[in-house]
């Protein structure tokens, strides 16, 4: 599988004794939806800003399009969007204008705003004053900024960050849609795990400056299939005492037990043990999900 982004021993720092990226390695597959993970401080936005040169690469450990920075901008911007922090708008001007303006500089025909305004369906509001614009209309036409020239590649840090329920939901299916109809592959940060499991295909967890998991989703899956498996039976707590300690049993509700186990024989074996015992099993379901794994992943 190609690769647009390729990193390889990356290790970055502000002072000799403050390492914030510690020999970090990933790989991002052309046409996915990565989800670059991790709480506040991790060091998310420094490898970002790394991505797109605001912080330099001196060690030539980053390869996008498969070559170095150094190869690669300023030209290699024609072919990547990107939104790092916030964007910053004229509210005096329209949102038309404000895109206008930024294709200006870049030598774009007026055809492109249509089109990007279209795409984050603002065509409606393009006349609008900035000042009138809601967060999440905002949002949007920082991806239509990002989107003029018909980038392959969008670096998006934190892009739901502040945004209502709506406009999460919104923004969301914006990205699925340029992913599977514009073929634009998506490195998007985030620290809010239940709203970015709902999009991605791939993804890297990092703390503390060290990548802890990175792979597809199908891979954490495999990884974790067999944590978190919940039972559903009638009257659990006079079950409870019957499950070994090695399952890690614990009562949910009164009809819940939430399980580990190392296999899917052992779930067989377990389950065999309570029916043989008079339980009422009515469901059997794996109830992790991002959330949770990123916990387990990074508790050490």
């Amino acid at each position: 599988m190609e690769n647009i982004i390729q990193i390889q021993n990356l290790n970055f720092e502000f002072s000799r004794d403050k390492p914030i990226l510690k020999n970090i390695n990933l790989s991002v597959p052309k046409g996915s939806i990565f989800g670059f993970l991790g709480a506040n401080g991790a060091g998310k936005s420094t490898t970002m800003k790394m991505l797109i040169g605001n912080i330099p690469d001196e060690s030539g450990a980053i390869r996008i399009f498969d070559k170095k920075l150094s190869e690669l901008y300023p030209e290699g911007f024609q072919k990547i969007g990107s939104l790092i922090d916030s964007a910053a708008f004229y509210d005096h001007l329209s949102g038309w204008e404000n895109l206008l303006i930024i294709s200006r500089l870049r030598n774009l025909p007026e055809s492109e705003c249509e089109r990007v305004l279209h795409l984050v369906d603002l065509w409606e509001s393009r006349d609008m004053k900035m000042k009138r614009y809601s967060l999440g209309m905002k949002q949007r036409l920082s991806i239509a900024m990002t989107l003029l020239g018909k980038p392959e590649l969008l670096i998006l840090d934190e892009p739901v960050n502040g945004l209502d329920p709506n406009g999460m939901l919104e923004m969301r299916e914006l990205l699925i849609k340029l992913n599977r109809e514009e073929g634009v592959t998506i490195f998007i940060s985030s620290h809010l795990l239940q709203e970015i499991e709902k999009m991605i295909t791939h993804l890297a967890i990092i703390s503390h400056g060290e990548i802890r998991f990175t792979g597809s989703i199908k891979d954490l899956n495999e990884l974790y299939r067999y944590d978190h498996i919940r039972i559903g039976l009638h009257h659990a707590s006079e079950f409870i005492s019957q499950i070994p300690e090695t399952y890690s049993p614990k009562i949910i509700d009164s009809s819940t037990i939430e399980i580990t186990a190392e296999s899917k024989e052992n779930i067989a074996s377990l389950i065999k043990k309570l029916v043989l015992s008079d339980a009422e099993i009515f469901e059997i379901k794996n109830s992790a999900g991002l959330e949770d794994w990123f916990m387990e992943i990074t508790k050490n």
